[in-house]
């Protein structure tokens, strides 16, 4: 049977075939899948009819309309499709994605692909009354997608034969179902049913009401699909790039989402956008639909015009303006875990305790940081402890993250609209029956009255202020441990997402300080463990926990 990968698969994780981290990351979830024991299994033959279906399908512009010829996916191409439908449940038959998320650079066939996928949905997908939807902000980016799905449509008289297909002005209806695939522009507000939904350049969109639409109208289908087909904006407040968030935590193991299939060709942090070598990895289409000499001549202009360079760094490298890199590198950080790691079984050891309570409506966090040396090398082990008040586990944005992380006890609710200081107090309290706590660090903008109340009863706490000349030597110590291997915590996923979520804001003198893009984005449990972490090392960390230690002992 013909390969519906075309060696891609392969080809990317030898390094042949030039790819970012994104790209390796979406191929080897799919390996992973395989080699899994679970409800899901890869149906080759499903994903072969799709792809059959779509190079049946006619080009409609370029080189290829003129010459009729028919649509031939391209091995990048083939990847993605046979990974949104050839992954079924193994006992329902029933698709395993419900979502997909495409960022790709410009004039790589984005917009083809997505029609060529609508039309299947429309058509073969055994869906009654199908009803798919190329929704975008404005009509003609909406007719970017539903136009070559027409046009495709108009030039197969086979298909309209087989199908029963009418092509009409503003969409296509198969008559036997009143099936449709229509353009849809801005907010369609309730009513639609969609079993698939495709939203072109979500970049774009200032709101995610279309998007939201789209999906809560699916309910009452048994397998939709959205798929989200985009180059890089600017927007980095906007609902793409909080989509593309999820899409990276999701490839890099932060969430388990197994219904949200992402990819992502962009370039690597430090590639250089002026090098040939490194454009495929943002353009997999590049010398087929978009040439080199194209990119040239863009660069060139950008590199001439100070001001064109941003524009070809988002339109054509899929690179998105003024977003920062996370500070922590994840799979370092996912290798550091180790979820039999116990508190207890450092109970001769001393420990710096360290508060992050910057919200009394919203996440706090609370851990305690040993090290031990281990052949001449310093090791630190983190334990973490969030809270939460009960108000923001409803109406947070995390919510649901919030919950199923509650309910698996790596954060405690607390009654009531506001986080317990006294409550905090309290469990720092009790720890020191069994744990030999030698400080406790906090920033006095919200702890100074509970660092007060801890020294009343005997406890050493000592003001460690969030300013850059404490956080940045933390930070780069810590960035040093998890890259050496000398950093382990014990896998509470919600410490994960927060260090997911530390972006580092870089000063003149290129220190660095913990920040995050969006307010949702919480990074309470990393900023204390950095706090810990300054204090074991750049305070006076080292010498204050021997003494406490023997004297405790």
């Amino acid at each position: 049977m013909q390969c519906w990968d075309n060696g891609y698969i392969a080809g990317v994780l030898s390094g042949e075939i030039r790819a970012c981290r994104w790209v390796k990351l979406a191929v080897g979830r799919h390996v992973a899948g395989l080699e899994r024991e679970w409800c899901y299994r890869f149906d080759t033959v499903q994903a072969l009819k799709v792809i059959r279906f779509i190079e049946l399908l006619p080009h409609t512009k370029g080189r290829w309309a003129q010459k009729q010829e028919r649509f031939t996916l391209q091995p990048w191409q083939r990847f993605l499709v046979g990974e949104l439908f050839g992954w079924v449940h193994v006992d329902t038959g029933l698709r395993r994605y419900r979502e997909a998320y495409i960022e790709v650079a410009r004039k790589n066939g984005k917009s083809m692909l997505a029609a060529a996928i609508g039309l299947y949905m429309l058509l073969a997908d055994n869906e009654f009354s199908a009803e798919i939807y190329s929704g975008a902000t404005t009509e003609k980016q909406a007719w970017e997608v539903f136009r070559p799905a027409r046009l495709m449509a108009r030039k197969t008289p086979l298909l309209l034969q087989h199908y029963g297909l009418e092509v009409n002005a503003s969409n296509l209806l198969r008559l036997e179902d009143f099936s449709k695939f229509e353009p849809l522009i801005g907010n369609p507000g309730d009513g639609s049913s969609p079993s698939c939904a495709i939203v072109d350049e979500f970049h774009e969109h200032k709101t995610p009401d279309l998007y939201d639409t789209m999906m809560t109208g699916m309910g009452s289908r048994e397998q939709p699909l959205m798929v989200v087909v985009t180059t890089a904006g600017s927007n980095l407040a906007g609902p793409c790039f909080e989509k593309r968030d999820e899409a990276q935590k999701v490839l890099g193991g932060v969430f388990n989402d197994d219904r949200l299939f992402s990819v992502i060709y962009t370039l690597d942090d430090g590639d250089d956008w002026t090098d040939p070598g490194v454009w495929i990895k943002a353009n997999p289409n590049l010398d087929v639909s978009l040439s080199a000499d194209f990119l040239q001549a863009q660069i060139a202009s950008a590199v001439r015009v100070a001001s064109k360079q941003n524009a070809t760094k988002t339109k054509h490298f899929n690179i998105w303006v003024g977003a920062r890199s996370a500070w922590f590198n994840m799979e370092q950080w996912h290798a550091a875990g180790d979820n039999t790691l116990q508190e207890a079984d450092f109970a001769s050891d001393a420990a710096i305790c360290a508060l992050d309570l910057a919200s009394k409506i919203d996440l706090a966090a609370t851990g305690r940081l040993y090290w031990r040396d281990i052949d001449e090398k310093r090791h630190y082990y983190w334990f973490p402890k969030f809270y939460l008040p009960y108000a923001a586990l409803e109406d947070s944005k995390n919510a649901a993250q919030f919950t199923g992380w509650a309910s698996s006890g790596f954060i405690e609710i607390m009654d009531g609209d506001e986080v317990s200081f006294s409550q905090i107090e309290d469990d720092i309290k009790q720890a020191t029956i069994t744990v030999n706590i030698a400080e406790v660090a906090y920033d006095p903008w919200q702890a100074t009255q509970l660092a007060q109340n801890l020294r009343d009863d005997g406890i050493t706490a000592v003001e460690f202020r969030n300013a850059v000349q404490n956080m940045s030597p933390a930070m780069l110590e810590l960035e040093a441990a998890l890259a050496a291997g000398r950093f382990h915590h014990d896998g509470n996923p919600c410490m994960t997402w927060n260090a997911s979520n530390v972006v580092a804001k870089v000063d003149k003198k290129d220190n660095v300080f913990p920040t995050k893009q969006a307010p949702e984005q919480k990074i309470d449990g990393a900023v204390a463990l950095i706090m810990a972490v300054g204090r074991a090392v750049y305070g006076d960390g080292v010498d204050h926990l021997s003494d406490f230690l023997s004297n405790a002992l």
